[in-house]
């Protein structure tokens, strides 16, 4: 051959030779003939450019295209085939990329086996490439040169980009001086902008010092590989040489030019003082240190400015919290008072409730108790007066004042229940031992009325509960059960223990209750349509009461009753563990 360019020759290699360390230019080969990613491999093996290698990645498809180049935006050159799984699968990749990835500074370099379904000048006109090649023609040569081309154009645009970027960032920190980061964002922009102008890559740090701090030096934005710094207070934590020429800096308070540094010193009006170090890796010119001087103459006014509206912010910040913090104080109080307000008509009420039902309710044997005692003492100064007759009276005024006696202490519990501070103490209960004591205490009333109690317990474990509340409810239920059975009764208490807690059943032989009777159970002062059977007194608390305790333990009470004379089955459940515990279990979960 008369041209002596070498040709991509196809070699069969093991595995890529391992990448070296540091910044490479990433490229992408999309073809669908392995032997085109060999030989541009092989061809490529020493390209360098700006001392950076490549990175080479591979797609054997148009559609392997698509799903690749999103997660790689940072690609700077496609070296694209034409004619794949279809035609135009390589044009249509060139529209997905531009249109849909709206990606405008990747280079693409369409490589083609057959120029003649894609015609070049057709191409070029009407698609958005940046080189059109056969590839018989693209030799090793010729790749390298093309390759070299497109990225320094990437690197161009790429540079337009950081810069239109940096510009971006400070005019939009301008903009949202009240946002409380503004002054990180402006030095970001700071930093972007400043390595734009000297065409070097962002690796720098800002650091600025403020006096009457407890930690004066702090690292307000940092790019590159000293990303890793930001936020930090102090340099003592910086690379060795990067915190040698951060102190240099403040020490001399002048802008420094090295081979490796441009070091930046600017002093804010406020007594504020901010280093910009950047790592360079080319020496500035005469008209780069004029740029410089000339940015970072305006900086002064900008931070000063930000710093400003961040203490006005600051100071908003904290009027806003004294002011929150007075409502919320405000608010407290309103609901106290809202909640005393609430417990004063709560308390009204309960009291004209309490004083109508004394009216009603103890007239009676208050009346009696004055009636038998006027007998009495008429009796005393009868000469037919006989030690009988004077107990018959004295009895019916005891029985009088026992019914009395009852009410009030009824009153006064549903008082001490409905009281809204109320706590309940949780403590390990054995529940066999309470109901066996209740059952017994009340054996002295059931057997004045000839009725018998049954007792089945089943053991179990404690149960968390207060156990003085727990054995009111249950003697409450055990008294009721007496009051209305039958003389000559049958009445049945038992417990029982499951997974889900224990379970406290009271059965009575009265006469049961109406559904009528069930919807208003536990209501206050409430008047069933069942009667005691030995002529005892109710005021329609003892039920409320039993509801109000074992709500208070996170329980249910219910009650069934299978018709008119077929008695009524009450039933406590109690959980094995309280609400509250429940609840931590379920937040820890």
């Amino acid at each position: 051959m008369a041209d002596h360019d070498d040709i991509v020759d196809i070699v069969e290699d093991g595995d890529d030779r391992p990448l070296d360390s540091g910044p490479r230019w990433k490229i992408m080969v999309i073809d669908d003939e392995p032997a085109v990613h060999d030989g541009t491999r092989f061809a490529l093996a020493d390209y360098t450019l700006n001392g950076q290698g490549l990175e080479i990645l591979s797609a054997y498809s148009a559609e392997e295209g698509r799903a690749l180049l999103p997660r790689h935006p940072d690609t700077a050159v496609v070296l694209l085939d034409v004619i794949m799984e279809s035609e135009t699968a390589g044009l249509d990749l060139v529209d997905f990329i531009r249109n849909e990835l709206k990606n405008e500074t990747i280079r693409i370099i369409l490589r083609t086996g057959q120029p003649g379904q894609a015609p070049e000048r057709r191409v070029i006109v009407d698609y958005d490439i940046n080189d059109y090649k056969a590839k018989t023609e693209l030799t090793a040569d010729k790749l390298f040169t093309s390759l070299t081309a497109a990225l320094r154009s990437w690197q161009q645009l790429q540079r337009m980009v950081e810069t239109r970027r940096g510009l971006e960032i400070i005019v939009d920190a301008a903009s949202t001086l009240y946002d409380f980061k503004s002054i990180q964002r402006l030095a970001e922009g700071v930093l972007v902008q400043l390595a734009s102008l000297l065409n070097v890559d962002c690796d720098g740090i800002l650091v600025v010092h403020e006096n009457g701090r407890e930690n004066p030096v702090s690292v307000l934005a940092a790019a590159g590989c000293y990303a890793r710094h930001v936020g930090q207070n102090g340099v003592s934590a910086l690379d060795a040489d990067l915190r040698q020429v951060v102190e240099e800096a403040f020490r001399r308070r002048t802008h420094q030019f090295t081979p490796a540094w441009s070091v930046l010193f600017i002093r804010t009006s406020s007594e504020r003082e901010v280093v910009v170090v950047l790592h360079v890796t080319r020496p500035l010119s005469d008209t780069d240190r004029t740029l410089v001087e000339i940015f970072t103459s305006k900086l002064s006014i900008a931070f000063d400015n930000v710093i400003l509206y961040e203490q006005l912010q600051e100071a908003n910040t904290r009027l806003e919290d004294r002011v929150n913090q007075r409502t919320r104080e405000l608010t407290s109080a309103n609901r106290r008072l809202s909640a005393q307000w609430a417990r004063l008509q709560r308390a009204n009420a309960f009291k004209t409730e309490i004083l109508g039902t004394v009216a009603h309710d103890l007239r009676n044997p208050l009346s009696v108790i004055i009636g038998r005692a006027e007998i009495l003492e008429r009796m005393v100064t009868s000469p037919a007066l006989t030690p009988d007759a004077a107990r018959a009276q004295i009895k019916h005024i005891h029985n009088a004042a026992d019914r009395v006696a009852d009410m009030v202490e009824s009153l006064i519990a549903d008082a001490m229940t409905d009281a809204l501070d109320i706590t309940i103490r949780r403590d390990p209960a054995d529940l066999a031992t309470v109901v066996r004591d209740v059952a017994e205490a009340n054996q002295p009333l059931a057997a004045k009325k000839s009725q018998v109690i049954d007792v089945s317990i089943e053991a179990g474990p404690p149960v968390l509960c207060d156990v003085d509340r727990i054995r009111e409810a249950i003697d409450n239920l055990v008294s009721n059960a007496i009051k209305y059975s039958v003389i000559g009764g049958h009445i049945e208490v038992g417990l029982a223990h499951g997974p889900a807690g224990a379970r406290i059943r009271v059965k009575d032989s009265g006469p049961g209750m109406t559904p009528e009777d069930l919807k208003r159970l536990y209501g206050r002062f409430q008047r069933l349509s069942a009667k005691p059977t030995g002529g005892e007194t109710s005021i329609g608390l003892g039920l409320s009461i039993v509801k109000r305790i074992v709500d208070l333990h996170g329980g249910t009470i219910t009650a069934e009753s299978a018709g008119e004379d077929q008695g009524t089955t009450f039933t406590i459940a109690l959980p094995a563990k309280p609400p509250e515990a429940e609840s931590e279990v379920a937040a820890a979960g």
